[in-house]
């Protein structure tokens, strides 16, 4: 019962700030566009009708048509889809992964953790849009390994976060009273320490997905990520950078689309941050 008071209360104290409730309303808005898309997409994303490519906005076409003649606002709404599916598996697995190895390396010490800790400090002296790019060149693009690569190139930040965070836990006196009793190193971890430092892995996993869907689109912009004819917004940009003047919607929409659900993510992620900080709740 405690814990669910202390939840209630991060959760009023998030939405009482504006600007992370106007934040969750416009990421939910995305979410429900994605969800629906199909029913909501006035067209197939994919139909090219070459009689009308390029066409501006108009009656038909609310965003006009791009090089294919293909309905610019179906696939500005399939492209919702397939970045929030990409950013938020991505940050799934770079948080799992990244968390288990960082809990192994910061609970067991010794050569296991300098083993995961230098292995991830090789990966983080590399940019993740460069690495990014490397791993894709080698087992191709697709939603799914798209997914698996940009969350390998990230998992490094939660390695060293939950590797931190049990080197501070882990000397508490229930920690080792729980190993006097018999617990098994697994069932500590599992049981004590992972659910006492879970809220910086939550502030992060919120403030990634948005430079995880940024990266995305990034590497389709540069023909590294989603294969055509999937929509993608960084794709969509790329396409329509060559038709500006023609039809500047084409390009400028989705590349919008982009910046505004990135910012929109990172202030949330800015909101649960405070609301999970007791200090910034004036608390302690």
């Amino acid at each position: 019962m405690k814990n669910n008071g202390r939840w209630k209360k991060t959760v009023r104290t998030l939405f009482a700030r504006k600007i992370a409730a106007f934040s969750a309303i416009v990421v939910a808005l995305f979410v429900i566009i994605a969800v629906f898309a199909p029913l909501i997409a006035p067209y197939d994303p994919n139909y090219a009708d070459f009689a009308s490519f390029l066409q501006g906005p108009g009656k038909d076409h609310i965003l006009g048509t791009d090089n294919y003649g293909r309905d610019v606002l179906s696939r500005i709404i399939y492209g919702t889809r397939v970045s929030l599916i990409i950013g938020v598996f991505a940050v799934m697995i770079a948080c799992i992964a990244g968390t288990f190895f960082g809990m192994v390396a910061g609970y067991f010490g010794g050569i296991v953790d300098d083993v995961i800790t230098r292995i991830m400090e090789a990966i983080r002296a590399i940019p993740q849009i460069i690495l990014a790019m490397a791993l894709t060149a080698v087992f191709g693009s697709g939603i799914r390994n798209l997914a698996i690569i940009l969350g390998i190139s990230s998992m490094a930040g939660y390695v060293r976060m939950m590797r931190g965070q049990v080197l501070t836990i882990k000397q508490a006196d229930y920690i080792m009273a729980g190993k006097l009793q018999g617990n098994k190193n697994f069932r500590l971890m599992l049981r004590h320490i992972l659910p006492n430092s879970i809220s910086p892995i939550i502030v992060m996993m919120t403030q990634q997905v948005g430079q995880t869907i940024l990266a995305e689109a990034g590497l389709s912009f540069l023909g590294l990520g989603i294969s055509a004819p999937t929509a993608s917004w960084g794709g969509m940009v790329s396409d329509g950078r060559l038709f500006l003047l023609q039809n500047p919607v084409f390009a400028l929409t989705p590349g919008v689309c982009v910046a505004v659900l990135v910012i929109c993510l990172n202030m949330f992620g800015d909101g649960v941050r405070d609301a999970l900080d007791p200090r910034l709740r004036g608390e302690v």
